[in-house]
């Protein structure tokens, strides 16, 4: 099994090399996933660097404040503008220029998701398209996981401030699918602000288990403030959210009724928050809509 993955690996990195070493890894996809996972041609690799226990602390000492104020923001009530970057190396979808359609796609399915439509709490937050900007530079598009890649490309290309959403859609390597930056970020470092999507992940783009949108949806959960549901694993705090369940690890696929940490429910496979399959993924909990909220009003 180990020897399959580190295969699954080689595979995803081969495009990377040619334009460049990654900076981002991920950490929480193990050397044993069973071969019909490992061997996929996509996981759901996030990029998302690991909050410090510092950064979990505060997280949920802004939550608990808020939730005693009794203040919480009404669902829908907060329409966060997109401003969607296409970067590409060609015309094509294949290339990664996405047509209109297939981002408007992804802004229904974010709505739909923040919603509750498809199960789980109405949150706060409702997104509407604000601009879409289209670049063609190959390297970026192959290496937008590099970091002097990254960095020029969200210093040419973000707009607005710490309340607008930028998403730029590209062909990372490392087996990556996204990554994101956390709220309490964006006074440090502005132009690095926003979600990092493959492009083949938005809704009918073409990768295989992960292209019905939810990678982007999971990469916005960060960009408000939530880390994964297997944050901490087992340990108590786990991801500081009361009502999702404590999980040893990211899960993979579907496997529902999966139960990796004694004396608590089963683990929390259908949140957008773990790493299963797209068509598996399809709810928030109230507590992560509360985390969100206070996330939101702190710094965006």
């Amino acid at each position: 099994m180990k020897l399959a993955r580190i295969l699954a690996l080689l595979l995803a990195t081969t495009t990377l090399a040619c334009s460049g070493e990654s900076d981002r890894i991920d950490q929480n996809i193990p050397d044993d996933l069973p071969d019909e996972i490992a061997t996929r041609p996509y996981l759901r690799g996030c990029g998302t660097p690991e909050p410090t226990a510092e950064q979990i602390a505060e997280s949920d000492r802004l939550t608990t404040l808020r939730a005693a104020s009794g203040d919480l923001l009404p669902p829908g009530s907060v329409t966060v503008p997109v401003h969607f970057h296409v970067i590409n190396k060609g015309s094509g979808i294949s290339n990664g220029d996405l047509p209109s359609a297939m981002i408007n796609d992804q802004i229904k399915v974010l709505n739909d998701s923040y919603a509750g439509l498809t199960g789980g709490a109405n949150t706060a937050f409702r997104f509407t398209l604000a601009s879409v900007s289209r670049t063609t530079n190959a390297s970026w598009f192959n290496g937008c996981d590099a970091a002097a890649n990254e960095n020029a490309m969200k210093s040419a290309l973000r707009v607005g401030g710490a309340a607008d959403l930028n998403i730029y859609s590209c062909n990372p390597g490392g087996g990556l699918l996204g990554w994101a930056t956390f709220p309490s970020w964006y006074a440090g470092n502005p132009d690095d602000d926003g979600v990092v999507v493959l492009y083949s992940s938005l809704p009918g783009g073409g990768a295989t288990d992960y292209d019905e949108g939810d990678t982007a949806t999971h990469e916005v959960g960060h960009w408000l403030g939530l880390f994964h549901t297997f944050q901490g694993g087992c340990k108590k705090q786990g991801d500081t959210v009361s009502d999702t369940a404590p999980e040893k690890s990211a899960a993979f696929g579907c496997p529902i009724g999966r139960d990796t940490c004694r004396g608590g429910d089963v683990d929390p496979v259908t949140n957008f928050m773990d790493y299963t399959d797209d068509s598996c993924m399809f709810q928030m909990t109230a507590g992560q809509s509360a985390r969100m909220d206070s996330q939101y009003t702190t710094y965006r």
